[in-house]
């Protein structure tokens, strides 16, 4: 048990969890968060406060951001933005098939480095792209081709459910996520339909399907006949999110929804009787 709080480096951005150590930061404060990079400024969005879960593994915040720390922030996103308008500019001259996707700047002591991300539909030859961005931008520049799935949680957006998308709001992994677990949930196999923004299967699919594996093995499938409250009948449909079945009764052909641990325990004095 401990105290975290939540940042974000962007409106509407990702939200990152820190222990605020003896700090208080409320809503709207600017903080100092620890990157690969250094410190780098952002911003509450979730006041600090205690919570269940054990805070030994979350990193700690370094403290309140000061004028210096917020004059060093403006001149970050100024170049950002800045290399994000050359590199578009420079794509369309060198006719390449890019699309730029975020921008990372680390002002140095000597030399500046920016970061390029970008999406292409194969692999681009670029050596003369970077060569003429770092001359426009006088500094040292990387360029990085990102998977479809990695431009979706850099740019984020909204899913099909109405909410920010998972890989830019918690996820930090991307898992395997295959066309067995869309079957499995017994859902369209229309792409348009089980697909998210990157275009890729959409990551929540595999939020559900070990509840669907599970349910699937344990109540009885569907032809299996069963013993109910309201008489016999066989299922003939399963609700997996009510965890229950449909039986049709074999008094009156009527459909009744039963939950999955009244009609498993009856399935077994018909198996093989039909």
């Amino acid at each position: 048990m401990g105290m975290l709080c939540a940042v974000s480096f962007n409106r509407y951005g990702r939200l990152y969890y820190l222990d605020p150590g003896d700090l208080t930061p409320q809503v709207g404060d600017k903080v100092l968060v620890p990157t690969d990079d250094g410190s780098a400024v952002a911003e509450c969005v979730w006041a600090a406060q205690w919570v269940t879960e054990d805070t030994d593994g979350f990193p700690r915040l370094l403290g309140l951001a000061g004028d210096e720390d917020l004059t060093r922030d403006a001149y970050i996103r100024k170049r950002k933005a800045e290399a994000k308008v050359a590199a578009k500019k420079l794509i369309r001259a060198h006719d390449l098939p890019m699309k730029i996707v975020g921008v990372d700047h680390v002002p140095g002591g000597d030399v500046d480095r920016s970061t390029v991300y970008f999406t292409a539909p194969q692999r681009v030859d670029f050596r003369g792209l970077v060569r003429d961005l770092g001359a426009t931008l006088k500094c040292r520049v990387e360029l990085r081709q990102l998977s479809a799935r990695d431009s979706a949680r850099i740019q984020g957006g909204i899913g099909s459910c109405g909410r920010d998308l998972c890989c830019a709001t918690f996820l930090t992994d991307f898992e395997p996520v295959t066309i067995r677990m869309a079957k499995d949930q017994d859902l369209p196999l229309n792409p348009l339909r089980i697909s998210g923004a990157c275009g890729r299967l959409m990551c929540c699919l595999k939020y559900e399907h070990p509840l669907y594996q599970q349910f699937q093995a344990t109540a009885p499938a569907v032809g299996s006949r069963v013993t109910t409250g309201e008489g016999d009948g066989r299922v003939v449909a399963h609700n997996v999110p009510s965890d229950s079945v449909v039986v049709r009764l074999d008094s009156d052909g009527s459909r009744q929804s039963c939950s999955r641990a009244s009609v498993c325990g009856s399935r077994r004095a018909y198996e093989g009787l039909d």
